[in-house]
């Protein structure tokens, strides 16, 4: 359930709770929208993720730090809970305003850096190749090789340093210490920050409220097991007290943590043991979206070929499943 303490201020910032205030930004794919979140401090406002680097967002962004309710402080410290476009894309862009440095982990920093440092010219066929394993069709092939990459379209250049955050960490926010917890799976190590005395988590994309985060399984490392890293940080956040409300980068602030994770939990297992009955014979990746999704329009194919592979990897790595090839195509099967 959602908390009802949002007053609005204006369409683009609200108060969620004194010194803390959360910016709805919108985003042109899904899921439509992005919270970042503004803690005050003795410097100024720390800001936790952005946005894209688009022209709305922007613009956005000039709006929110000129509003009154800022106070008429600066931004201090911008802070990053992983390298996704909706959440670091802007980062560079408000680092060159407000002069505030960036603040990541160090796998989620290099991991931007990489990105934006790629050759389209090797990373392209690399994409085509894992997707061709995958047994993607062919017309979802050719529009990975005709739209290219996606991270430099939506993520603004970086300034060349950053300042790191580790797990263990704590941060002094909006009057309060704040504990980094490190979440995986979604992202290799995202940043969650927990107020054990205002009971507030900043959950990122690690909880969310009505959707399960993407997990995926990607060209640069197939044989992960991003789901079995998922699943293994959530008890973590089980440990945390079941008032704390959850302050989520997608939907409403809600309360319910424990039972919100039970249900991410029983998400993955549903999708788990329809894998397991669907493979008694071998199956493609691609064979195994039309009993995990409802139809995927083509240029989500890729989220779901990601999301199958690492469901896929995960019975392989408990040994439930067998890997083989199949006309030079990944297939899965139950041993």
């Amino acid at each position: 359930m959602t908390t009802g303490l949002h007053e609005a201020v204006s369409d683009d910032l609200s108060e969620v709770a004194p010194g803390l205030l959360r910016v709805r930004v919108p985003l042109p794919f899904p899921p439509s929208e992005v919270n970042a979140w503004l803690l005050s401090g003795p410097d100024g406002w720390t800001l936790i993720d952005s946005g894209i680097d688009d022209a709305p967002t922007r613009a956005l962004f000039a709006r929110v730090l000129a509003d009154p309710l800022l106070g008429g402080r600066p931004v201090a410290r911008l802070l990053g809970t992983h390298f996704h476009p909706d959440h670091v894309g802007l980062a560079g862009w408000l680092h060159a305003r407000t002069g505030a440095d960036i603040h990541m982990s160090r796998l989620e920093w290099m991991q931007a850096r990489l990105l934006l440092n790629e050759d389209p010219v090797e990373v392209i066929p690399q994409l085509v190749a894992h997707n061709r394993l995958c047994g993607a069709p062919q017309p979802f092939l050719d529009l990975v090789e005709r739209r290219g990459m996606l991270y430099p379209k939506w993520v603004g250049p970086l300034p060349r340093r950053y300042m790191r955050v580790k797990e263990g960490d704590e941060l002094m926010l909006a009057g309060s210490a704040w504990r980094v917890m490190i979440g995986e799976g979604h992202a290799p190590e995202m940043i969650c920050l927990y107020c054990a005395e205002r009971d507030l988590l900043i959950a990122a994309d690690q909880i969310l409220a009505r959707i399960s985060p993407h997990i995926g399984t990607h060209p640069s490392d197939p044989c992960a097991d991003p789901l079995g890293a998922f699943l293994g940080s959530l008890l973590q956040f089980e440990a945390l007290p079941e008032g704390t409300l959850v302050l989520p980068s997608h939907g409403d602030p809600f309360y319910g943590l424990h039972g919100r994770i039970a249900a991410l939990k029983a998400h993955h297992d549903e999708r788990l043991e329809r894998l397991m009955d669907f493979c008694i014979e071998p199956r493609t990746v691609m064979e195994t979206l039309e009993v995990l999704f409802r139809p995927l329009p083509l240029d989500q194919t890729g989220f779901g070929l990601s999301e199958a592979l690492a469901h896929l990897r995960h019975l392989v790595v408990r040994g439930e499943l067998g890997h083989g090839m199949d006309a030079q195509r990944w297939v899965f099967a139950r041993r």
